[in-house]
């Protein structure tokens, strides 16, 4: 059974994809994928998503030059989510930070615990 038929995609259509520094292990970005976006990263190497608010396929660097190209593919014990190691080139998030995770719960604030990229 190839990876695509074993992912139990939800209601929608689509699966979390984690995308995970291969280099650090540092946890980059959560987003989404359908059978399309899946299907053209695994044959690519270049990360692909389903943009839930803009209803579109997103390849990620398109526009901002930061990609993502796949170094390993993990699947959870429920087929329902999916963790990529990949070598990121500049900024994971949208709001230049290496990844989107950067701000930290500190005595119930949100801290801004990493700095933008240049």
């Amino acid at each position: 059974m190839s990876l695509i038929d074993t992912v139990k995609f939800d209601d929608r259509g689509l699966v979390s994809a984690i995308a995970q520094d291969f280099a650090t292990g540092d946890v980059l970005m959560l987003a989404y994928m359908n059978r399309e976006t899946l299907s053209e990263t695994l044959s690519t190497g270049d990360m692909v998503y389903w943009s839930r608010s803009r209803q579109k396929r997103w390849k990620k660097g398109e526009t901002s030059g930061h990609t993502q190209k796949v170094r390993e593919v993990y699947i959870d014990c429920d087929g329902d989510a999916l963790l990529f190691k990949i070598n990121q080139s500049g900024a994971a998030c949208h709001e230049n930070y290496f990844s989107c995770f950067f701000r930290q719960n500190v005595n119930d604030e949100w801290e801004i615990v990493r700095e933008k990229m240049e």
